[in-house]
């Protein structure tokens, strides 16, 4: 039987009904009384206003404690109460990212697992496949993806994929990846969707058939992409876009997965193919090795092993599209140093093609970002030529 405060829930209603304006740290002391004497009218404020008040603190546990706190009050919320899903899904979201900041895993996953059970599965498949659960990770995809709003296609369908290959499933991932691009081709072709983004798609296909061996759809691909690109070289995008960045670096990103570290629960990375979802402690842990990676390539510049400095100074390049990738403002200027460089270091590596074509074709998709389209053409036309006279 709970007791009641009757003073404290005298002063809690004073403080609603004042002529002042509380903090949010005074609701919140309020809502805490109230709810317990009126929990259908002040439930659901104590919920709003706990992760409202995450935000006026630094304190990662703080985060933690109110977050849980909340997903406590949203859980006890009545059955029939208005938009209860939609407040136990924004408090356990709050709560499983606060927990993986602090590299709270296990807890973390917990917690994920009773959010996909309310109907929001992006957040575990994505702790999963930062552990390498890939398998895991796509069985959830593809839920999200078959029942998920068209729009978002992209987005699924990427990370379905990015799963799928990250399994060793190549064939059932490019399966998806083709119907992407499918529905890709239909809507840049009624002027639904930018023609970058199609090349970029195409790019990656070929770079996903290419890893394993399947050359011909490969090929394919590249030539595919090549057309697209002789379009915008001559007559550009037919109708001006948003800010379209995100799609580009979300598959520069994963087309970096393979060299780096594999994913474990002991050692976790990101989750390549989403740009959201990323727990904090792993995106951090992921963009803190580039000290590391950049005192490396230094030192494969002084010892003149070219090879190796083209493939450390490609990942120092993701992680910086990690940090930057999606913001218009210098995107030009911020980024182009890396790719012309990733270009120059492999010109002086006579005898490899491959890294050539890759840091060519590299550069040339970034050109489409940056809508320099008639160098992205050449660039990318250099590149077809090496790899299919390779």
């Amino acid at each position: 039987m709970v007791t009641i405060d009757h003073d404290a829930v005298l002063r809690a209603r004073v403080l609603l009904l004042g002529s002042g304006r509380p903090s949010l740290a005074e609701l919140v002391g309020a809502y805490r009384v109230l709810a317990e004497v009126s929990p259908k009218a002040y439930a659901p404020k104590l919920v709003d206003a706990l992760l409202a008040l995450r935000y006026e603190s630094r304190d990662p546990k703080v985060h933690v404690s109110l977050a849980a706190e909340a997903s406590r009050a949203a859980r006890r919320l009545e059955a029939g109460a208005p938009n209860r899903a939609e407040r136990l899904r924004r408090a356990l979201d709050a709560h499983q990212d606060s927990l993986f900041a602090l590299g709270r895993r296990a807890e973390g996953r917990a917690v994920c697992q009773e959010l996909a059970e309310a109907g929001l599965r992006e957040p575990l498949a994505s702790a999963l496949a930062e552990e390498g659960r890939f398998r895991e990770a796509a069985e959830l995809d593809e839920e999200s993806a078959r029942n998920g709003i068209p729009e978002h296609a992209f987005w699924s369908m990427v990370r379905w994929a990015a799963n799928l290959e990250g399994a060793g499933l190549h064939d059932a991932a490019a399966d998806v990846f083709s119907e992407l691009l499918e529905t890709t081709r239909r809507e840049a072709a009624d002027e639904h969707k930018a023609l970058a983004i199609l090349t970029w798609e195409l790019v990656h296909f070929s770079r996903m058939r290419e890893a394993v061996g399947d050359e011909s759809r490969a090929a394919a691909a590249r030539r595919e992409a090549l057309g697209v690109l002789e379009v915008l070289a001559s007559t550009g995008e037919p109708k001006n876009w948003s800010c379209i960045l995100g799609w580009w670096r979300t598959l520069f990103v994963l087309s970096g997965r393979s060299a780096e570290p594999a994913a474990s629960p002991d050692s976790p990375m990101p989750p390549f193919g989403t740009e959201f979802g990323w727990s904090r402690h792993v995106r951090d842990g992921f963009l803190g090795m580039l000290a590391g990676l950049e005192a490396e390539a230094e030192r494969l510049r002084e010892a003149e092993r070219l090879p190796e400095l083209v493939d450390v100074q490609r990942r120092i390049g993701v992680r910086t599209a990690v940090r930057y990738g999606d913001r218009p403002y210098l995107f030009e200027e911020r980024f182009a140093p890396y790719f012309d460089e990733g270009v120059t270091l492999a010109r002086r590596l006579p005898g490899d093609p491959v890294r050539l074509a890759r840091a060519l074709t590299d550069r040339s998709m970034f050109l489409v970002a940056a809508r320099s389209f008639e160098p992205a053409h050449a660039d990318f036309a250099e590149a077809v030529a090496l790899l299919h006279g390779h």
